[in-house]
Parts: structure tokens; sequence; C-alpha cells
């Protein structure tokens, strides 16, 4: 990682440069491509870039080895007597509606599956058409990468302010005291906290003079950064925090400052933790008391501090717990909402801000998973139950028989991929939207490739609002479109037609629709600047080449940063982003509650229903003991979960799929550096080869996420070179968290042994 060029070739009399947000991971970096006719042929960090500064990271220096890669689908494919072919776009639409709409009209929506992968936020057409897809389809059996990820935040933030995408993020440009809690950004990058170089950082509130917690069972390479590291047990990260919480109310350490007359049930809060002692904690996590009554006293002490938890706190028995309890402990000390501590980022496309008061509130399980009753979360099913939904009658609605698969590959990335590979090729009709015949693509009966990133346009939509400084940019598509290919927007589009029996018209015709519903409910809002106008002469003034690029103008010009139509003249619009191609600040995060709230009674909510119900199983868990070894994920740089291992720069080194185990483990189970290891869960066995280190605490071992390219039929001739194998096959699916049915990959039982 640095701030200087990337991989990158000198510049040739034919060559040209282009400016490119990157969309490999959230950091939403900066870049400048340097481009040979049609062809990327290098990319370095751009200086001058308002949020990144020019900071770069392996996968944006590969920019142009993943989009150039020859194992990318060029054509549409259609299957026909069993096999794919590759097809027109014509006859791939076709088959769309002819394989989808029969089982809308036999079965109802719900028997068609939408399931939307990570790669979906990362693009400006993932962003503004699957949820026009949803609405118009009508289906509940929706599932998306949420439920094996981020969930968990998700619903501790609908339940504690009203609005599940409410998540404040940590100032780490100003705050004092930062305790990181299961995430390891030097090497993520970072998540739910979209910031380019968040190892320089963490490194810059060091030499001010702050201070830098990490909680994690392994010693990451930002546990390696750390004053102080506390080496945990596996899923006991909500029992640290309850524990830290019940030290801050019994050595009245609670400070909520200017918090005070935001929130409600501070003494029911107070009485909800007593039980949760760090001498009761204590043993659960492998943590001394004395040890979490100081984390506890060094958060309050700090002048600023905040608390940010990561997938790790989040896949694991008590996700949603442990999240809301990131949140309480920000809370009780007085730093959510302040500069320095956490804060709710505003971006530029958010809708209108609305007067402070009472919302709707966040409600869950408006419905239900047919089979094992899974409630809804956020509008979502459990990705864990998808395979179940599909292969298994129940008392209560009709299977799942066609999925849309848009930029997913669950048979790797959810538990139990064998059944769920068998589940989807047992299907009616499937059709993945996929730049690869992947694991899961491989399935479908229709393939929709969109083009590789340099011929799309790009706008973070989702990350800026988990951005850690408030700013807008867009770049243009940096090539032109190839002949033979479709925009990824008017692939969506038509998909979007083809499934809701709108099957032949103009794609324009759903941009046109969504500006049309916006416009005429923004000027019915007394808050929304547009309020009393004509809708039809304020579509008239929307700019850009095309629909994606009017629906952008028009969110900018309804933001809170937006001109309004011409409200505000100095204003943010299309034109004037398009006249600051390195984009432009917004200024720093700023505290802004009650405005974000929307629960019902227009407070911080802090102990609301389904938290105090689900509260005696955390309670339970200080009696549990743990399993002899439990397995954790990890991540790796140069990776993004299952997507980068087609590219050979991005491979080898220290991004192998190896079983990491402590010494002392290793020698009392006979198994030796780089030999083969069984190891056994729930859901089945992998073999993969063990490396001893001492990263990892005993009673620990850990595989990376996102390997397991062994399967036949797929085309990612480079992943399969060194597939490694499938960590998620090792659980069968039952474990999930209750409130968010997120899937528990952290903490689980296996079983090591040596294979001879």
């Amino acid at each position: 990682m640095s701030r200087t060029t990337g991989t990158t070739t000198g510049t040739t009399p034919d060559s040209r440069t282009a400016l490119r947000i990157c969309p490999l991971c959230e950091a939403t970096c900066g870049l400048t491509l340097t481009i040979e006719g049609t062809r990327v042929t290098g990319a370095r960090g751009d200086r001058d870039d308002v949020f990144s500064k020019g900071f770069i990271c392996p996968k944006g220096a590969s920019f142009g080895a993943a989009d150039g890669d020859p194992d990318r689908l060029r054509t549409p494919l259609v299957r026909e007597d069993g096999e794919l072919r590759e097809a027109t776009w014509e006859e791939a639409f076709d088959a769309v509606a002819a394989g989808l709409r029969p089982v809308v009209e036999r079965y109802g929506p719900h028997a068609v599956g939408v399931v939307l992968g990570n790669p979906n936020v990362h693009t400006m057409a993932g962003a503004l058409y699957p949820t026009v897809l949803l609405a118009a389809l009508g289906t509940h059996s929706v599932f998306t990468a949420s439920t094996v990820d981020q969930m968990p935040k998700h619903v501790s933030s609908g339940l504690l302010y009203g609005d599940a995408n409410a998540i404040p993020v940590p100032d780490l440009d100003h705050t004092d005291h930062l305790l990181l809690i299961g995430a390891n950004p030097v090497e993520s990058n970072g998540s739910l906290c979209t910031a380019p170089d968040f190892p320089g950082k963490l490194k810059a509130l060091r030499a001010r003079g702050g201070t830098l917690t990490v909680i994690d069972p392994r010693r990451t390479r930002t546990a390696k950064l750390a004053d102080r590291h506390v080496a945990i047990r596996p899923g006991t990260d909500g029992l640290l925090l309850a524990a830290m919480a019940h030290v801050l109310f019994e050595e009245k350490l609670v400070a909520l400052g200017d918090l005070t007359p935001h929130v409600q049930d501070i003494d029911e809060l107070a009485h909800a933790v007593r039980d949760f002692t760090p001498e009761a904690a204590s043993e659960a996590c492998d943590v001394p008391a004395d040890t979490i009554r100081a984390l506890a006293r060094e958060l309050a002490a700090a002048p600023t501090a905040a608390v940010y938890g990561r997938i790790g706190s989040c896949t694991v028995p008590h996700g949603t717990l442990t999240s809301w309890l990131v949140d309480i402990v920000n809370i009780l000390t007085g730093n959510l909402d302040r500069p320095g501590g956490a804060l709710f980022p505003q971006a530029a496309t958010d809708r209108t801000p609305r007067a402070a008061g009472p919302g709707r509130g966040f409600a869950l399980g408006r419905w239900h998973s047919r089979v094992s009753r899974y409630p809804e979360a956020k509008g979502e099913l459990p990705i864990a139950a998808l395979a179940e939904e599909i292969d298994t009658a129940a008392d209560e609605g009709e299977p799942i028989r066609a999925v849309i698969a848009v930029a997913v590959n669950p048979v790797l990335s959810a538990p139990d991929g064998d059944r769920l590979d068998k589940a989807l090729g047992s299907l009616d009709f499937m059709v993945s939207v996929d730049p690869y015949l992947n694991e899961t693509s491989r399935h479908a009966h229709v393939v929709l490739p969109p083009p590789p990133p340099s011929q799309s346009a790009h706008h973070d939509f989702a990350f800026n609002t988990l951005a850690v400084r408030n700013q807008v940019r867009y770049t243009r598509a940096a090539v032109p479109l190839e002949v033979g290919r479709m925009a990824e927007t008017e692939i969506l589009a038509r998909l979007t037609l083809a499934a809701t029996g709108m099957h032949g018209a103009d794609p324009s015709a759903v941009d046109a629709m969504v500006i049309d519903s916006t416009l005429g409910k923004s000027v019915t809002e007394a808050h929304s600047p547009v309020h009393g106008r004509d809708p039809q002469e304020l579509a008239a003034q929307l700019t850009g080449d095309n629909g994606p690029e009017r629906r952008l103008d028009m969110m900018l010009r309804l933001g809170p940063y937006g001109d309004g139509f011409g409200v505000r003249p100095d204003g943010l619009s299309l034109e004037k982003l398009l006249a600051q191609p390195h984009g432009i600040d917004l200024g720093p995060l700023r505290s802004r509650l009650p405005q974000p709230l929307k629960t019902r009674s227009g407070k911080i909510e802090l102990l609301p229903g389904p938290i105090a119900d689900d509260l005696p199983r955390l309670r339970d868990a200080l009696r549990e003991r743990p399993s002899a070894l439990v397995l954790i994920g990890r991540r790796h740089l140069r990776s993004n979960n299952s997507w980068m291992h087609n590219v050979p720069s991005l491979t080898g080194g220290t991004n192998r799929c190896t079983l990491h185990i402590h010494p002392e483990d290793a020698e009392h189970l006979g198994i030796g550096d780089g030999s083969a290891v069984r190891v056994k869960g729930a859901g089945g066995e992998v073999t993969a080869p063990a490396e001893v280190t001492d990263a990892v605490r005993r009673g620990v071992v850990s595989l990376p996420h996102g390997w397991g390219h062994d399967r036949p039929g797929t085309r990612m001739s480079h992943a399969a070179l060194d597939p490694g194998v499938n960590v998620n096959q090792l659980l069968d699916g039952s474990l999930l968290d209750p409130l968010s049915g997120t899937a528990v990959l952290n903490g689980v039982p296996v079983e090591l042994t040596p294979v001879t």
C-alpha cells in the first residue's frame, strides 16, 4: 500500500489517462488509469482525489488485470439441451421472460428468489436497479450477502435509531482513542466505515498521541499496530462489551453529555447489564477482569473515543447484541454524535433531510421463511436458508422455483455450499448477472455478463453513507462500451422489465418511472426544496447523457447539499460535479442528532424490546465453556471474498488458503507446518495445508473466506490452478443470530485430523 504509483507502465504517444473510482473494496479510492487504445495498462492513485489523496492498495494497482481478465464473459449465455451456448442479447432476454413469467403466473411472486451479492453495492447499476426490481416483482424471497456479513449492524441501528441504515462510523481523523473489535482494517481496508488509507489513519492516531486498542483472537496486521491487543476467545465479544457497560454504570463513569435529551431507558439499561460483571465475563471471554475494567476506564477517560466492530463481531451467535453494545458503549461514554467519536455521515445523495421528530420506527419479522420460519430483517431472509427454501416442501407457500442472482456466489459464500449447489441445479429456471461462469452462475439457464468496470460510470451511493468524511465524486466510463457489450444499467433495467411482464419495453422507461415517482412524491413533502412545484417541469431540468445520470442528478439536487432545482444556487448538481473530476469535499463529519432518528419516540431507544428479549441468551453464555478447537475466518489484503482469485497478480505469497494453527495445538495434534489437515465441522469436512503460527491464540484455527474454486463447469482458469477449500462447507447453516438471521461463521467447533 502506498501513496505513490501502483503497478503501471509509462505513458506512450498512443496512451492516455482517465480517472476512475476503484470498485474493488469499500475504501473507494480514486485512481488514475493509463489506457492504450481500449485497454487499461496501469493504475496509480489519484493524488488530487479529494478523499483518497493518492492512496492505493494492491487491488487498486491491479485494476487493469482485473478489468482485462480473459475469463470475463463477453456475450450472454443461454442453456440449450443442458449446455450453455453463446447467444445474442435479444435471445437472452427472450429466454429470461419465457423462464420467469410462467413461474410468477403459476406459483406467485414469492416462488421467485432474488439473491444479491456484495458487488452490487460497488456499482451504480447495483445501487439503482435491484430495489426497482424487488418492488415491481413483489417477492418476499429476498436474500443478500448481508446475512453472512453485516446484517446485525443494520438491525441494531434500526432498533436504536429507527433507521437500519443509520450507522455511525468512527471519526478516524480526530479521535483520541479507537477500540476495534473483530475488525482488521489494515487488511480489509475497512468495512461499514469507508476510509481510504485506513492503515495511515491508524498510524496518524498513534502519532498524535492517541490510543489504539484491538480485540481479536488473531494477532492481525491491525493488532500489530495497537497499543493494546486483547486476544479474546472467539464469539464472546458481546460479553466483553456488556461487562464494559457494567463497569461504566458501576463506577459512575457514564457521561452522556449532549446526548442526554436524546436518549431514553437509561435506568432500564443499567438494570439489564447488572449481571455482566467483569468477573462473570472473564472466564467465558478468557480476558482478565482487570483488563475489562481497564478497557472501560480508558474509554471513559479519553477526551474523545470510538468503538468500532466489524465482521468478527457480527458473524457470531450474538451478533446483533454485540453490534448494539458497540453503540451502547459509545453512547454511555458520550462519544456518539460528537467529533472524535462515532458520527452519522451525510451523503450527497441522501434523501432530503426532514425535520427532527418521531418516525415510523423499525420492525422485525414482518414475514417469515417457509421452512424454518426465520423472521425477515430489513426485508431479507437469511441466505443460509436459501437451499432449504428451494429443496424442501412446507405447509405454507410454494418452494422457490426460480432464482434471479445478481453478482453473487452463495455456493462459496453461504453455509453448506454442497447442498445449495444441488438445490440450484434443481430449479425450474435461473438467471445470473455475472461477469464469470463461477460456482453459482454455472447453474443458470441464462447468464447476463456486465462489461468490465473501465467501461462503466461510477458513483458510490452506499459507501458515501458510511464515509469518514463527507464528499462526493463521480467518474464516467474510462473506456467506451465495447461493441457487442451492454451496459450493466441497461442489463438490470431489461431484466426488471422481463421479470415483471413488460418484456420488450424501452429500458429507459425504468429510469423515467423512477424519476416521475420520486419527483411526484417530493413535491408533496413539506420539507422538500421542491415542495409545491410541477414535477414535469423539474424533470425537464435534469441533465445527463442517460437515465442513470439523470437519476443521479435528481438525487444530488434533492439531497442535503443540492441546489434544490435552483432554490440554492450554490448547491450540488450533476453539472457541477462533472466540473470537479477529482470530487468535491463537503467537510468533516459533524453532529447531526436528533435529525437522523426515526424511532417512534423520536429518541435513541437504548433497550428496545427485541434486544431485551434476547439478552437472557447472552446471559446464559456467561456459563458456557468452549469446545477444544474453534474456527474463525480471516481476510487477505489482495482478496475480496471470492472475487479476486482469478487475477494472477493478487494470488500467491501470503494470499493462500492455509489453516492457521497455534504451535502448541499443532504439536499436541501431531500436525507439522505445511502438512495436510482434515478439518471437520457440522456441515462437512475439507482438507487444507497447515500453517503453524502464534498469530492465532491457542484453541483457535483460521481458514480464509472465499476459496474453493474446484467445481466442474466453471470458467475461472487461474483460480482453478490453486482452488483452496470452501471454509463455509464446514457449516450446516443451522447456527444463526436469531435477530438478524446472520450465519454464525466465527467461533464454531471443529475437529482436526492429520492426513497421513
